[in-house]
């Protein structure tokens, strides 16, 4: 089961990395829940599909460096790169907690940090 939940957080972040952003939302509850830590709560596929469509006008760029799963949770540390609201590329260092349900994606909780170069 923890191997199988880092292979579908692996398949799901590989669509976001070819802009198939509904290809991600199929791995995820309709119920999904991601915290911003600091900044804002999505509740529910709609309110990822949106926030999707304007943080990801071009696919992001991932490094994940590590995956740590444990139970129902799998970890990813790394670094992530996308346009920032002014159009420039922005890099961040990241942490998300996934919290897996049923073979989904339920619960994110993501510590995201912008690295000024």
């Amino acid at each position: 089961m923890v191997e199988n939940n880092k292979v579908i957080l692996e398949k799901a972040n590989e669509a976001i990395t070819k802009g198939d952003n509904e290809g991600f939302l199929f791995f995820c509850n309709d119920d999904t829940e991601w915290t911003f830590v600091g900044d804002q709560t999505l509740h529910g596929k709609e309110a990822v599909r949106r926030y999707m469509a304007t943080a990801y006008l071009e696919p992001p760029k991932f490094m994940v460096e590590n995956l740590i799963a444990e139970g129902d949770f799998v970890t990813a540390l790394g670094k992530i790169s996308l346009k920032d609201s002014n159009g420039e590329m922005a890099d961040y260092s990241y942490c998300d907690v996934w919290q897996f349900r049923d073979g989904k994606l339920a619960k994110l909780t993501a510590f995201v940090i912008r690295i000024d170069s």
